[in-house]
């Protein structure tokens, strides 16, 4: 079933119908493109989103990026970019497979219609003007019959008349025979136009429009058609980034289970341990005891040089550091009067330059001086904290740390620079053999220049292991003295002080064993002999494998033969001075040009 047989008489019909396609077509290709508009608008926003978020400072300078929490989170940060990214690549295809495919499908079609419809009004047009002639024709038909029977009827009434002269009557009758021609003619012009007319009626309903409205009629479907592939496509856009924007929501759910709290514990404990022991028990002070005995080793004539009275035995201002100002001495103690306190209390008579009984002096300064506790507020260190080379600045741990990092930095530029110069002095032989490719002479001030730089940076390895040896030492000694002071047993009641003496000499030996200095056997090991035989271990391992491509004959100092086709073990790069450092199989090591080779690295 077809618009050309079916529809035949339903010109209009048709004609509204088709503009009806092209209006929705249109439709759907501006609905496309505020779609677009809403993709690429959710993506822009998403975009300013994961940039607001996302850390200002780059991760190697930002201690958080350690904690696996703060890890899964840029990492979803970074889920959400992609997808964003897909979002934007939905809004580029329904771009350009959709808005301007059918943008310009659009505008064939339109243009197609238009010269189907006006070839359909000219044949109306056509049919239109036979008709009239037809209609011309029979009215002239028709009043030429009218015409030859008036002349006919007079031409009968005056050959009746017996008045008519027979002049009147034979011109009378030669009228009416005009007049009877004249309708003969007309009868045969009018069915002629009639059998034309006919044949011309036949041929637009049967053939002409017939074919106009089936060319309409594939039209209509080709463009039904396109609009459904369009519907199509919107969906398929959404399908082909599904897969990736599935990949980007399983990476947020790898990142939601990547988070690790013990980790995270473990991180926390690596950048902020301080390495400082932990601060012993306040001893009991006793002031009960008569001011006036005689003089010994805990009475008020002691010196009070540290104030063991106050500290407690064992017990040195270094330990507390944590809780207390860094690397800032403290100014003498003040008494009650304004002046500093005495360095001796003799156990006899008031001091006379105070006047007063030391009783009432001892008194006042135990109701002045308040005990330093631990808090956490002190662990934030100050705003003013100087930052030095060997980082004492920092608690000893942490010191240890830095020390190690600072140490590893200097080793590999070491390195860096000894390769350098074993290139340059490769090269510079390669010269005095083969003038030609340059000036020996001008690699001397880059040679000078590395001998510098190793040099500088050997004092300065040196220098930095001397400092780690000392902190290492250092923590070391801090740990035993918490271990030590953890095993300690526990302290007597205080309803029972301890004996004075052996009170004093218990914190004396104390005293002695706080004081005492690191074995020499801790800070003469030395700390990097086991990462420094990992590292040599580890460079000597070959990189990957090569082939020889020609054959050399390595006559200078440090190069090796090889023969064209030998398999060779790749031990180092290509520095960027055209020498590869290999190992044969039989055995020997040393280097090749490196466009004699085919390298594959593991």
């Amino acid at each position: 079933m077809d618009w050309g047989t079916e529809l035949w008489d339903q010109f209009e019909v048709l004609e509204r119908h088709t503009q009806w396609g092209l209006d929705l077509l249109d439709r759907y290709v501006k609905f496309v493109k505020e779609r677009t508009e809403v993709e690429q608008a959710y993506a822009k926003q998403l975009r300013s989103l994961v940039k607001k978020y996302l850390p200002k400072r780059p991760a190697k300078d930002d201690p958080e990026s350690k904690f696996s929490q703060q890890q899964s989170f840029v990492q979803i940060l970074q889920e959400v970019n992609d997808f964003a990214g897909q979002r934007e690549l939905v809004a580029e295809n329904l771009s350009v497979r959709v808005c301007l495919e059918l943008t310009k499908y659009s505008q064939e079609m339109k243009q197609e219609r238009k010269m189907h419809f006006q070839e359909g009004r000219r044949a109306q047009q056509q049919l239109e003007n036979g008709f009239k002639q037809l209609e011309n024709s029979k009215r002239k038909f028709e009043r030429d019959c009218r015409e030859a029977e008036k002349a006919a009827q007079t031409a009968e009434r005056l050959d009746q008349d017996i008045n008519a002269t027979k002049a009147d009557v034979e011109k009378a009758k030669q009228q009416a025979h005009l007049r009877s021609h004249m309708a003969e003619e007309s009868k045969n012009e009018y069915a002629a136009q009639l059998q034309r007319f006919n044949r011309d009626q036949a041929n637009f309903y049967f053939s002409q429009m017939p074919q106009i409205f089936d060319k309409l009629q594939d039209m209509d479907e080709r463009r039904a058609v396109h609009l459904g592939a369009g519907y199509g496509l919107l969906s398929e856009a959404e399908l082909e980034v599904v897969p990736i924007i599935a990949k980007c929501l399983e990476g947020m759910k790898v990142a939601a289970h990547a988070v690790d709290p013990k980790n995270d514990s473990q991180v926390l404990i690596e950048l902020h341990k301080s390495g400082f022991a932990r601060p012993g028990d306040v001893e009991f002070e006793d002031f009960s005891q008569p001011m006036n005995r005689a003089p010994s080793d805990s009475s008020l004539g002691t010196p009070s040089e540290g104030r063991p009275e106050l500290r407690g035995p064992g017990r040195s201002r270094a330990k507390r550091w944590p809780f207390g100002k860094k690397n800032k001495p403290r100014p003498p103690p003040l008494s009650p009067l304004g002046g500093p306190v005495p360095l001796a209390l003799p156990n006899g008579p008031p001091s006379p330059r105070s006047g007063r009984d030391p009783l009432t002096i001892l008194s006042e300064i135990s109701k002045s001086v308040k005990p330093r506790l631990a808090s956490f507020r002190s662990l934030r260190g100050s705003r003013g904290t100087v930052v030095t080379e060997d980082f004492s600045h920092l608690p000893p741990e942490q010191q240890r740390k830095r020390l190690q990092q600072q140490l590893e930095e200097r080793n590999r530029e070491l390195q860096k620079e000894v390769d350098q110069r074993e290139a340059l002095k490769k090269m510079k032989d390669v010269y005095e053999k083969t003038p030609q490719m340059g000036d020996p002479a001008s690699l001397e001030p880059q040679i000078t220049e590395t001998l510098s730089n190793i040099e500088r940076l050997k004092l300065e390895v040196q220098k930095y292991e001397a400092w780690l040896a000392e902190a290492e030492s250092r923590v070391l000694s801090n740990r035993e003295d918490s271990l030590s002071r953890h095993a300690r047993p526990p302290d007597p009641p205080t309803s029972a002080p301890p004996d004075n003496s052996s009170s004093n000499s218990g914190s004396q030996d104390a005293k002695e064993s706080s004081e005492e200095p690191p074995s020499e056997e801790s800070q003469d090991t030395p700390i990097y002999t086991e990462f420094d035989e990992d590292f040599e271990e580890e460079a000597t391992s070959p990189i990957g494998h090569c082939v020889a491509i020609y054959h050399f004959e390595g006559s200078s100092e440090g190069t090796i033969s090889m023969a064209e086709g030998e398999d060779l073990s790749l031990m180092e790069e290509d520095k960027g001075d055209g020498w590869t450092r290999v190992r044969r199989k039989e055995g020997g090591e040393g280097y090749v040009p490196t466009s004699y080779l085919r390298v594959t690295l593991n």
